[in-house]
């Protein structure tokens, strides 16, 4: 909600177990993201995964452009070319070096500043939308991640900020959970519940009835 219509790419995964990410992930889908960054919950959705150039590939390499190069040599077209600029430079700068290097195949540039930097601002990127402008990277979009919570995008929107996208790790693999059981409220369409509980079925509009079809028998 506090994003509207920018997109939501869910980062949760490497903040949890293997064995739930792919879960973690799709629910997140579920309510709302548009992506994930993992193969396994992409497939779960029936979608392909979404992410960017890791900050490992980049300190391996040594330079911003040298592993946005190699990305752009050995990935498939049809990914997104999606560099990460924080690593080593200015913002403003490693995006503008990205851009001359990679042209029209660069699609967009991630802002992940971490906290110890100040974070990614909305004047940040402000500043770096600004200088691609100039220098002709119009259609370059502007990702941002690190530390984004409800209330940080609620502040980039306050203050029009140029955002394309965010990328949400631990507000969504460390949110509250939901408290709830799954109570039997009517069996047969007989209003039933235990003590304490209200009787009957409660309608919510947010609830699609599904039909379970029977399992299908092996085959001897």
């Amino acid at each position: 909600e506090a994003a509207g219509d920018t997109p939501v790419i869910s980062f949760g995964a490497r903040h949890v177990h293997p064995d739930v990410s792919a879960r973690l992930e799709y629910a997140a889908m579920v309510g709302g993201c548009v992506g994930c960054a993992t193969p396994a919950a992409a497939k779960l959705k029936g979608i392909k995964p979404t992410g960017t150039i890791p900050h490992a590939m980049i300190l391996i390499f040594g330079d911003t452009v040298k592993a946005t190069e190699a990305f752009d040599r050995h990935m498939p077209p049809e990914l997104p070319r999606i560099a990460l600029v924080d690593t080593f430079k200015d913002e403003v700068e490693e995006s503008l070096r990205v851009a001359k290097a990679l042209g029209d195949r660069l699609w967009g540039v991630r802002l992940d500043t971490p906290r110890e930097r100040g974070r990614v601002t909305p004047h940040l990127v402000k500043e770096v939308r600004a200088h691609l402008d100039l220098a002709g990277f119009k259609h370059v979009k502007i990702f941002v991640s690190g530390g984004i919570t409800p209330e940080r995008i609620r502040q980039f929107a306050a203050e029009g900020a140029p955002v394309d996208g965010y990328g949400i790790g631990s507000a969504i693999s460390s949110a509250p959970p939901i408290d709830f059981t799954a109570d039997i409220k009517a069996v047969e369409g007989r209003p039933i519940a235990k003590r304490g509980r209200l009787p009957g079925i409660t309608p919510n509009p947010r609830l699609k009835r599904v039909k379970l079809r029977p399992r299908s028998k092996p085959e001897e």
